[in-house]
């Protein structure tokens, strides 16, 4: 049986990827997100509440996990993050198994990784998609985030893999910088030379 092309979608903070995500959404392609799968798996009920807590005592609540209390906890911690990163990636992968399953029979399904190249990795990807745009124009959308500062962007622009680094090592490219129908063109131009490939004839 054939299985479905898998393109991960990745690129840097303020680049338009969720906008481009909700793009191979409308045109019918599943998109699984690694984020909203963090979240539901720390929301209210979620299955990482407890080992969390039982790791990182007082970090979780009746909402779930507290973000802000967890974040302090690994924060410059390189040995409490890895603990953090071990008790949330397997779960993670097992969501990401469940929805390859659901979606087995699709031409074409997308992984939205945000950190693609700083942590995951392209393991069993047939192909990776950069989301990109100026960096002024970054800048500016990230700027205009409530309780984002220039300093917060500056530290998180030195976790990430720099954006022309990341255009380098993509075997795709949708630039976020123009209009949004143009970006959406490039998305469907992307998703009809996938499936003309896959499916030929």
């Amino acid at each position: 049986m054939t299985r479905p092309y898998i393109l991960g979608l990745t690129g840097s903070i303020g680049m338009g990827k969720s906008a481009v995500a909700a793009m191979f959404q409308g045109l019918g392609v599943p998109v699984f997100d690694a984020d909203a799968a963090v979240h539901e798996l720390q929301g209210p009920d979620g299955a990482l509440i407890e080992p969390i807590e039982r790791a990182f005592p007082g970090t979780t609540g009746p909402q779930g996990v507290d973000r802000q209390k967890l974040g302090a906890a690994v924060f410059g911690n390189a040995e409490a993050l890895a603990r953090l990163e071990a008790i949330v990636h397997p779960e993670v992968a097992e969501m990401r198994r469940a929805f390859l399953a659901d979606n087995a029979d699709r031409a074409l399904i997308v992984f939205d990784i945000p950190l693609l190249y700083e942590k995951t990795g392209q393991h069993g990807l047939d192909a990776v998609v950069v989301v990109s745009a100026p960096p002024e124009m970054q800048r500016e959308r990230v700027l205009a985030r409530p309780g984002m500062t220039e300093e917060k962007f500056e530290r998180i622009l030195a976790l990430q893999v720099p954006d022309a680094e990341k255009r380098r090592l993509a075997d795709h490219v949708i630039d976020t910088g123009t209009s949004l129908a143009e970006t959406r063109h490039a998305v469907q131009r992307l998703v009809h030379a996938i499936l003309a490939e896959k499916l030929p004839g």
